[in-house]
């Protein structure tokens, strides 16, 4: 924050940034926090926050426990305190810390080669996709403060040898400054309150928050919430990027000031190092507070303690303002908020590059089989390149320099990718495997797709492997399996069908490895899953078949948000091809075509996808169990569904989720994007052995819905009645 005091008023510009931080990654971390606060300072600031433990990176998870990640932690924050960047600037730091043997999530205060205050968070986020109670633990002592003896590293460049470790605040020479973390804003009551009250003008909020589709605007109003009815200005640093797990954070950095947006940075970008400013009048928060109500409570607040340093935010007196067109005050800004469409397009896109420059691969592959979800994936992947493209031709050095390696170039090579087209052919590879149960039309559409978008397309027929295996079968057991339209039973119609699945896991990842050695390059492929949230959570996949892989971007996508991607995609990136994906049925395609059967995915699922979105949401949204799941729908759907047919939807829902439970063991890493996602390895914590049925539930809801009154019957009749009436009428 900078500015100068013109006729008693602070103008001030606040400074805050979003940092692509990755997990024990101490050298980049420390070289991007500094390239932030040189940045800050550029842009004239003196006060730069930056995201929840930016030292180490947001997820080193278990890593915390360890001493080594705190020592490390403290070495990074030594070379800060030494260094140029961090002088003539107040910097809120973020690392993990031990005091007296209790692990904390702490911000760290500096000034001028200071420690000015530890300030250990207060509240944990410790449900979702967060475990932050696993390793930290929260202070408790509510605006109180402990001396910490520092460690002799930090002593040797500060010269202190015990600062400040608590709930306080900072008092500059022109105002107050108070800390809040992440989950503490989500709290019923956040610090933010008392700390107003208290006379605290400034609030900076350094988060990890994670990206999921339709959440910004909770985050938003929020803040808009805070400031508007306690007055403030209001900091918002945020991670953005990978941090080495399936979320993605999503940066947008935000000033907000007594309720207004006044800046916000981008949610979605490949840049690593992103900060943000905004000209603000700290006399908009005292005028916003003059109110008589705030007034009373305020003269009553529990007072905090002041950390007092010798500095002002705002570095100036009027007479040494020549200039007065310098002073813009920030106006309501227009708060971004992008579709769900977009959010698909350009969150997973961005966790995709992260994760393909961090695994230090040459780049993707993936099964195309000419149905929507592989091509969703593919666009994604074309998303991505069309990022990449974009930041490359901006001249993004970082971005140019990592284009190079994965493509092949050598470190002195003038490459630019600057046609998302000619990057795609270089680093996304797709297949389609057919087998005589394929049929033509998605066979084209595959090729026809990987045309569109540049990827290097395979197209290969598999049933010399799938007959193979069949004939090996036969050959041992002395059987020989049929599917269920030559007269096979269920067992052997699933089996030849997982035959097929599981083969296509096992060409993929041959492919995936040799593909570059074939195009003369070295190294290997990731291999993409495409699995949408409502398959998994229904368990409609084979264990260990091709959406088995190394990642899954849609993994946690419903279909029906993946149709709505597809449908802008194709207009956004001018793409066609894709009209023809929307109009196809969705079919596995692994039993023989007849001309009275066509294998159709919701026909063999037993529910539509629309259902499965719903089921998804009641059971881990809203945390219903079969009983409640059902008493809910009633209410929702009882318009133009009978007790019994919902109870038999309920049912059969719950019986096929809980029978492939197991399945979740095994889920490939996806992109977490949706509530009621069923990822077993971090989100969604329940058995994967259930009773093959739950008997005492259903028997409950068998009993209801015999006694319920059928209101769709009802509805339909009085529907009948009146349109008789109208008919009688004209």
């Amino acid at each position: 924050m900078s500015g100068r005091t013109l006729r008693g008023v602070a103008y001030s510009e606040a400074v805050h940034s979003s940092l692509n931080q990755w997990a024990l990654d101490f050298e980049g971390n420390l070289q991007r926090i500094l390239e932030s606060i040189r940045i800050a300072k550029e842009k004239g600031a003196t006060l730069r926050v930056g995201p929840e433990l930016e030292i180490t990176g947001y997820g080193c998870m278990d890593h915390f426990l360890e001493g080594d990640t705190c020592l490390h932690a403290w070495e990074v924050l030594a070379e800060i305190l030494k260094s140029d960047e961090a002088k003539g600037i107040v910097c809120d730091i973020g690392m993990p810390m031990t005091h007296k043997n209790v692990i904390y999530n702490c911000r760290v205060i500096i000034h001028n080669g200071k420690i000015l205050l530890i300030r250990p968070k207060m509240w944990m986020a410790n449900d979702g996709n967060y475990r932050e109670l696993r390793w930290f633990t929260p202070w408790a002592k509510h605006r109180q403060v402990e001396d910490h003896y520092l460690p002799r590293l930090i002593h040797a460049v500060t010269g202190q040898t015990k600062v400040p470790f608590g709930d306080a605040v900072i008092s500059t020479v022109d105002t107050c400054i108070g800390v809040e973390l992440c989950e503490e804003l989500f709290t019923p009551a956040s610090p933010h309150i008392l700390m107003g009250l208290d006379g605290v003008e400034i609030f900076t909020n350094s988060s990890g928050s994670h990206h999921e589709l339709r959440k910004l605007y909770r985050r938003v109003e929020l803040m808009k919430e805070a400031t508007m009815k306690v007055g403030g200005i209001y900091l918002y640093a945020n991670q953005q990027g990978c941090d080495g797990d399936r979320l993605y954070y999503d940066g947008c950095a935000m000033i907000v000031v007594n309720g207004r947006v006044v800046a916000q940075g981008s949610q979605f970008s490949l840049r690593d190092v992103e900060v943000v400013t905004a000209t603000i009048d700290i006399e908009d928060v005292r005028a916003h507070r003059a109110t008589s109500s705030r007034s009373n409570q305020a003269a009553e607040a529990e007072r905090y303690q002041r950390i007092e340093v010798d500095f002002s935010l705002s570095d100036g007196l009027a007479d040494e303002i020549k200039d007065f067109s310098e002073l813009v005050v920030g106006k309501p800004a227009e708060v971004r908020y992008h579709k769900p469409e977009e959010e698909i397009a350009l969150g997973p896109a961005c966790w995709l590059w992260d994760y393909l420059r961090r695994s230090r691969t040459q780049g993707y592959f993936i099964p195309l089989s000419g149905g929507i979800d592989s091509c969703a994936t593919s666009v994604i992947v074309y998303s991505m390149c069309r990022l990449v493209t974009e930041s490359a031709r901006n001249g993004d050095k970082q971005v140019i320099a990592d284009a190079r390696r994965i493509a092949g170039e050598p470190e002195d090579s003038n490459y630019v990718p600057t046609d998302p087209r000619e990057f795609a052919n270089r680093i996304f590879h797709t297949c389609y495997m057919g087998t005589e149960n394929s049929s033509s039309e998605t066979r084209k559409r595959a090729k026809d797709l990987a045309n569109a978008i540049g990827s290097y397309h395979i197209d290969l027929n598999m049933d010399t492997l799938v007959t193979a295996i069949r004939d090996l079968f036969a050959y041992v057991t002395g059987v020989k399996p049929r599917f269920r339209v030559h007269g096979g039973t269920a067992a052997e119609n699933l089996a030849l069908q997982n035959i097929q699945a599981r083969l296509r896991m096992v060409i993929a990842y041959l492919f995936a490895q040799l593909m570059p050695w074939v195009r003369g390059r070295q190294g290997g492929l990731l291999v993409l899953g495409s699995a949408n949230v409502d398959e998994s959570l229904r368990g409609y996949f084979t264990k260990y078949d091709c959406s088995s892989a190394d990642v899954n971007p849609i993994g946690a996508i419903s279909k029906t948000d993946l149709k709505k991607f597809i449908a802008y995609a194709r207009d956004a990136f001018d793409l066609p091809i894709l009209t023809d994906f929307l109009e196809a049925v969705p079919t596995a395609e692994l039993e023989p075509i007849t001309e009275t059967y066509v294998q159709a995915d919701e026909a063999d699922m037993g529910m539509t996808y629309d259902e499965l979105s719903v089921f998804g949401r009641l059971r881990k949204v809203e945390k219903c169990g079969p009983w409640s799941m059902f008493t809910k729908l009633c209410h929702e759907w009882g318009s133009f569904l009978s007790p019994q047919q919902i109870a038999e939807k309920v049912k059969h829902f719950f019986f096929e989720y809980a029978r492939n439970r197991h399945k979740m063991t095994t889920l490939t890493p996806s992109y977490h994007a949706e509530q009621y996602s069923p990822d077993d390895n971090r989100f969604d914590l329940r058995p994967f052995l259930y009773p093959s049925r739950f008997p005492w539930q259903f028997k409950k809801i068998d009993t209801a819905a015999a006694r319920w009154p059928d209101r769709s019957t009802v509805r339909a009749q009085e529907a009948h009645d009146k349109h008789a009436i109208q008919e009688n009428k004209e």
